[in-house]
């Protein structure tokens, strides 16, 4: 893990004997067998976006289990991945052109530069096995990423998607920050309250509202 912003309070939020299992269960599945992401970008999420410039939390539940999708960043995957396009992504898609954003890839590495935060909970997977690492590291550490988000003085946006996402709701203030909760964009539950929700121009008002720069979703 580079050191970036979130490092210090991670540290002093965490049990000292995390960071080593934490190494450990990195070292002892990428050596086992087909892990996604790559190793080096299993914490892209924080490296592109500091704690500083974050202003929308989008929380995923772990990486694309197909090879060449996950880029360590929740709902991403490379513009130059045409096959099997995961729907997730393509009712997003669906769901920016209704509020007016024209978003043509995939590839969500600019919003994260813009200061949102792509935050999977689980932050591997290991091939064709969607959540297998579910309760073995990784919770503790996005938990107190969201946590700390939290507990930072500037007014965010949190978007929660889906029942796993959902259940994130209660460490965030809500009197602070915006929680913008829906049905998960998956093909499976789109139509029952993703579609509509317009979480891209609510999230917008209210960074205008609180004095910040609102995100370009079509970049």
């Amino acid at each position: 893990m580079k050191k970036t912003d979130w490092s210090q309070p991670l540290r002093s939020r965490l049990p000292e004997d995390y960071f080593p299992k934490m190494l450990e269960f990195i070292n002892e599945t990428y050596r086992g067998g087909k892990i996604y992401p790559p190793e080096d970008q299993i914490f892209r999420a924080i490296e592109l976006t500091p704690l500083a410039e974050t202003k929308v939390i989008i929380v995923g539940q772990d990486p694309y289990p197909q090879p060449g999708k996950a880029q360590g960043l929740a709902f991403s995957y490379p513009a130059t991945f045409k096959v099997n396009r995961p729907d997730s992504i393509v009712n997003i898609q669906k769901e920016l052109h209704e509020e007016g954003f024209e978003k043509k890839d995939s590839d969500l590495t600019n919003w994260a530069r813009q200061g949102v935060l792509l935050l999977n909970a689980v932050l591997t997977v290991p091939e064709f096995a969607s959540n297998a690492h579910a309760g073995k590291i990784w919770e503790p550490l996005t938990d107190e990423l969201i946590k700390i988000a939290s507990d930072d003085l500037r007014p965010k946006v949190f978007i929660l998607w889906g029942g796993f996402a959902r259940k994130k709701a209660k460490l965030i203030d809500g009197n602070k920050h915006l929680i913008l909760e829906a049905a998960h964009p998956s093909p499976l539950s789109a139509n029952r309250g993703f579609f509509g929700s317009h979480p891209f121009s609510k999230a917008n008002d209210f960074l205008v509202e609180s004095g910040q720069t609102a995100i370009d979703w079509s970049k």
